[in-house]
């Protein structure tokens, strides 16, 4: 392992080469693989042994399959079934079939040729759906059609990963063993069954401390339990990683999971591309320069093929379905993965894989070069956006942080339009009891940029500010205010005081808490005294009004307390004359009708 002024060296070489790759538009993956090939032993050679960190590095796919397993939540994956099991299946067994045939020309035997073929048509998720979040793509019809074609991949790397140790050399001459295989899945059903409630127990535990790191520490302890376990039963820790993202997929914890998980697993990720780009035998660029270009050329040529035909037969336009197919007609990262357990395994040659890991690195790069070209060819054509109208938007329209009782009222509002929202709240005694009566709530500290990202606050209409602390609701709004410029906040305020903390933020709709109710108990009081409904309506109407108007002027000196009281004075004597004018009318009114 490298040393302290080795790490800095590595660290300064990974971000000058990841920053100007994603600032040419070629992704920070690019980036870690060139950064990784400059430090490995075929440049630089700051770190000697690459196997090392590569073994350290492959935790952050484990944690990766971890998020992709939160996101996998089963309205979801139903939302999306046309696309998985139509668009996506279908890519991966042609494209399969395709690469298998192509891949036989470069290898000894037809098993060979299969497992190639089958790791070569899982596109890089990581790198794909970057490229189309940043052309702000991932909403249109193609972008959505991309996301669940890299669904059904990620899906199909499971069973990939639980079959690939069971093959090969060590599962012995006479195939795989049928009791290991029994025990495997035994193993896998008894932590599918057991792990739903216990992991939930868990993550409660930690809750209930109130302590941050804790929380981390227990989702940290999750993903690794459950990894263990599928190792030892001869499966793979990334499966069991997956397996505890998908049992939490529903839970109360998601979106506080996937905030404490999302630094782990980006820093980790990029530590594998960059051990990845180490590993990689760049001695093939000098002694089978041909042969690793007809490589690079048929994967990506047979790719775009099939996701083109693919984006035609589901009624995409032609410039769409060529984006479909350059979006994803690349290598991806699992190939990485993939490659290296069946090496271990036996499935493949060491020689084989390094060939094609090269490829699929090589096949990367090419993604934005063909989109530049794409646009620059293209840059006259600007047609029109037509949304995906197969499924709604996965993230609801309405945030609600603070689900108390001014929370509840608003989501059961909601509710009863048919309108989804996502609500949060700090305390996990909260979360516990309102989820007994049905509502769906996730526990998370509001405060939290990170998990205001992870609920989708970026994608959301509304973020209704029902915080009861008003340090928090403050800090909330003001998070909200400069990091999602685009979200319409409506906030409860405590008192004026809060209400004028809220307005310093940049809050503007805002509705404290005790008003209307005061005045529904004044109009009741008034009726009761003899006043009509009309009049008594009026008057409180006309009082709010007022102290409507009083509560945005006294904003700009809401600190100078003296100001505050001679305007309160003012406002009410105002009040006064305008009860005395309408009571003189009133009466000359009567007086009119009874003559």
């Amino acid at each position: 392992m490298p040393g302290l002024a080795e790490a800095l060296a590595i660290l300064t070489v990974a971000i000058t080469l990841v920053a100007i790759s994603s600032r040419l538009g070629l992704g920070a993956v690019l980036g870690y693989l060139l950064a990784g090939i400059l430090v490995g032993p075929f440049a630089l050679r700051l770190v000697p042994d690459p196997d090392k960190v590569l073994h350290v590095a492959e935790f952050g796919v484990v944690l990766l399959l971890f998020v992709i397993g939160l996101e996998l939540r089963p309205a979801r994956l139903w939302a999306m079934r046309t696309t998985i099991l139509r668009v996506g299946v279908s890519q991966i067994i042609v494209s399969a079939i395709l690469l298998t045939a192509f891949a036989s020309l470069f290898t000894g035997t037809l098993n060979t040729a299969a497992l190639i073929g089958i790791v070569l048509a899982l596109s890089s998720t990581a790198f794909a759906l970057q490229l189309i979040a940043e052309r702000g793509e991932l909403s249109a019809r193609w972008g959505r059609t991309a996301f669940g074609i890299l669904l059904s991949q990620d899906l199909a790397v499971v069973p990939l990963l639980a079959i690939l140790p069971l093959l090969g050399a060590e599962a012995g001459t006479d195939g795989i063993s049928v009791l290991k295989l029994l025990e495997s899945f035994a193993i896998l059903i008894g932590v599918a069954l057991g792990g739903r409630y216990l992991l939930r127990g868990v993550l409660r535990v930690a809750a209930r401390s109130n302590v941050r790191e804790i929380l981390t520490a227990s989702a940290l302890f999750v993903v690794l339990g459950a990894s263990l376990l599928l190792e030892e039963a001869g499966l793979s820790m990334a499966l069991g990683a997956f397996l505890a993202g998908v049992l939490l997929a529903d839970s109360e914890f998601r979106h506080q999971l996937e905030a404490e998980i999302e630094p782990f697993k980006g820093l980790l990720l990029g530590l594998f591309f960059l051990a990845v780009g180490m590993t990689l035998n760049l001695s093939l660029l000098v002694s089978s320069p041909l042969t690793l270009l007809s490589i690079v050329i048929g994967l990506v040529a047979i790719k775009f093929v099939v996701l083109f035909g693919l984006g035609k037969v589901n009624k995409l336009d032609t410039r769409d379905s060529i984006k479909l197919g350059l979006a994803l007609s690349q290598g991806g990262e699992f190939a990485f993965v993939l490659f290296g357990v069946a090496i271990l395994s036996g499935s493949i040659s060491g020689e084989d894989a390094a060939l094609f890991t090269l490829a699929v690195s090589l096949s990367m790069a090419t993604t934005p070069l063909l989109f530049f070209c794409f646009d620059l060819l293209s840059r006259n054509a600007v047609p029109a956006q037509e949304e995906f109208d197969d499924i709604h938007d996965e993230e609801p329209p309405v945030i609600i942080l603070g689900f108390g009782r001014f929370g509840q009222i608003v989501s059961r509002i909601l509710s009863a339009r048919r309108i989804p929202f996502v609500a949060l709240d700090a305390s996990h005694h909260q979360v516990d009891f309102v989820k007994q009566y049905g509502n769906d709530i996730y526990y998370g500290d509001g405060t939290r940029l990170d998990l205001l990202e992870s609920a989708g606050t970026g994608s959301a209409k509304v973020l209704v500010l029902a915080i009861d602390d008003v340090e928090a609701s403050v800090q909330a709004a003001t998070i909200v205010q400069q990091h999602f410029p685009n979200v319409t906040v409506v906030a409860r305020a405590r008192n004026r005081k809060h209400a004028h903390r809220l307005m310093d933020v940049g809050v503007t709709i805002i509705q404290r808490e005790t008003v209307l109710s005061a005045a529904d108990i004044a109009i009741r009081t008034l009726e009761l005294l003899g006043l009509s409904h009309a009049e008594a309506t009026a008057t409180a109407h006309a009082f709010l009004e007022l102290d409507e108007k009083r509560l945005v002027h006294d904003h700009p000196f809401h600190h100078e307390e003296d100001t505050l009281k001679s305007t309160a004075k003012a406002a009410a004597k105002e009040l006064e004359d305008m009860f005395e004018r309408d009571a003189k009318e009133l009466g000359n009114d009567l007086g009119r009708a009874a003559g």
